[in-house]
């Protein structure tokens, strides 16, 4: 079964899409600039070659292990968990045997002591992810790890520690070449939150058994027409990810400042947190943008979607299905006659007739909706479902003339957090944070 996007009810007739669908020729001339000048890794994969050998080369590798530690946050963490959620529930379910991911994505010393009291050091492999190696969440763990896997395994701690960094520079990069660790680059102009199909999420991904080529197949079965050297304006009007990215920006013009992405594909649902960060840290610049709001079908029928269908009404969404979901097992045919509608029917026919209610109602409610529908919830799909999401994320904010690759309001609080801990050379941020603790404090107890 195709994969589709439904634009019924994505209220088309009330937008300005023209004034964007009109630029098609100029996004094209900048995509073949930015693909041939090497910016965007994400479209073309330059990597993916030299990456396959390197994943290729640590399968034998990771058989020595019964665990992987990930340290990483943001788009170091995201991608990788929004995998393993939607391909390797086992580790979820009751009497799991295998491989086992854990990733330690927060300053949380209750995690990170459950780590180092439970996990046996000789079976785990510690994967640091730091584009700069300079990410103290990330590094001040690895520090942490460095010491623990030092005193339990001597000289041969190395042996269980893998790096991805930068290739050529950074703190990490100078760790793996000072103790001859293993590491796996992140290409060059590659941010972390459209990071997930090259080494950052594909090392777990292959760990726990994913097809990696199948997600890379898809990905590139979308991206690829956009790095294209002879992309037209014509080519790219008729591609997805351009008329969604038109429809997303068109949005923001009449006011509409939230972005549902409603996963009706329960073990996809970790995706609504991934693409939440592409799309906050992407767009929300300049006093713009629109707020990402991940929600889950069908437990958020019964939470916020009372405010997303009477609340303000400033939300659209994309919505999430695959009509091809397991059947599940039946419902017995002896229930009380209250429920006899589903006498005899499989258990997963309710999620698809939840879902299609709930985008009716939306509908119904004024929320302009699209429908992205996938044939399958296959590894292909969701590389696909990235390579449309990633490409929409940076053509929206190039038609909204803003850059979707830079994040400088973020680099403030990692400023004034460094600050905070007396780090050198920020003695403007540390007066600025001393003002801030000093102020008169408003406090109530309750």
């Amino acid at each position: 079964m195709a994969d589709i996007l439904d634009w019924t009810n994505a209220h088309l007739d009330t937008l300005d899409m023209a004034r964007y669908e009109n630029r098609a020729d100029e996004m094209a001339v900048r995509l073949r600039e930015e693909t041939g000048a090497g910016r965007l890794p994400f479209l073309s994969m330059p990597y993916a070659v030299r990456l396959g050998k390197d994943l290729n080369e640590l399968k034998d590798y990771f058989k020595r292990f019964d665990h992987m530690l990930l340290l990483g946050i943001g788009g170091s963490a995201l991608g990788a968990r929004a995998l393993q959620k939607a391909f390797y529930p086992r580790q979820d379910q009751p009497g799991h045997r295998g491989p086992s991911l854990w990733i330690a994505d927060n300053v949380d010393a209750y995690a990170l002591e459950a780590y180092l009291a439970k996990l046996p050091a000789e079976k785990t492999v510690v994967v640091t992810v730091s584009k700069s190696g300079g990410t103290i969440e990330t590094v001040g763990q690895y520090f942490i790890l460095k010491e623990w896997m030092r005193q339990r395994l001597g000289p041969s701690w190395t042996d269980n520690m893998l790096l991805v960094t930068d290739e050529e520079k950074g703190f990490l990069r100078g760790e793996a070449e000072k103790h001859s660790i293993r590491a796996l680059p992140v290409p060059d102009n590659l941010g972390g939150r459209y990071s997930v199909l090259s080494a950052v999420g594909l090392i777990p991904a292959l760990f726990l058994g994913m097809d990696v080529d199948a997600l890379m197949a898809g990905a590139k079965e979308v991206a690829g027409p956009l790095a294209d050297p002879g992309l037209t304006g014509d080519t790219l009007a008729a591609h997805a990810a351009f008329r969604l990215a038109c429809w997303c920006a068109a949005l923001q013009d009449k006011g509409f400042a939230e972005l549902i992405f409603f996963a009706y594909i329960p073990l996809w649902a970790s995706f609504g947190d991934w693409f939440a960060q592409l799309w906050a840290e992407s767009l929300g610049k300049e006093g713009r943008g629109s707020q990402p709001v991940p929600a889950v079908g069908v437990t958020d029928q019964h939470s916020v979607n009372q405010m997303f269908m009477d609340g303000v009404r400033n939300k659209a969404c994309l919505f999430l299905t695959c009509p091809n979901l397991p059947a599940g097992p039946k419902f017995p045919a002896d229930l009380p006659d209250q429920f006899a509608y589903v006498r005899g029917k499989n258990f997963g026919e309710l999620i698809q007739a939840e879902g299609l209610g709930t985008r009716m109602a939306l509908s119904r409610s004024g929320v302009p909706l699209v429908e992205i529908r996938l044939g399958a919830d296959s590894p292909r799909q969701a590389g696909k479902l990235i390579g449309l999401l990633g490409a929409a994320t940076i053509l929206c904010g190039w038609l909204m003339g803003i850059n979707p690759l830079d994040q400088p309001a973020v680099e403030l609080g990692k400023r004034l957090a460094k600050a905070r801990m007396d780090a050198d050379g920020l003695d403007a941020e540390k007066a600025d944070l001393q003002e801030f603790l000093n102020m008169n404090r408003d406090l109530g107890e309750f």
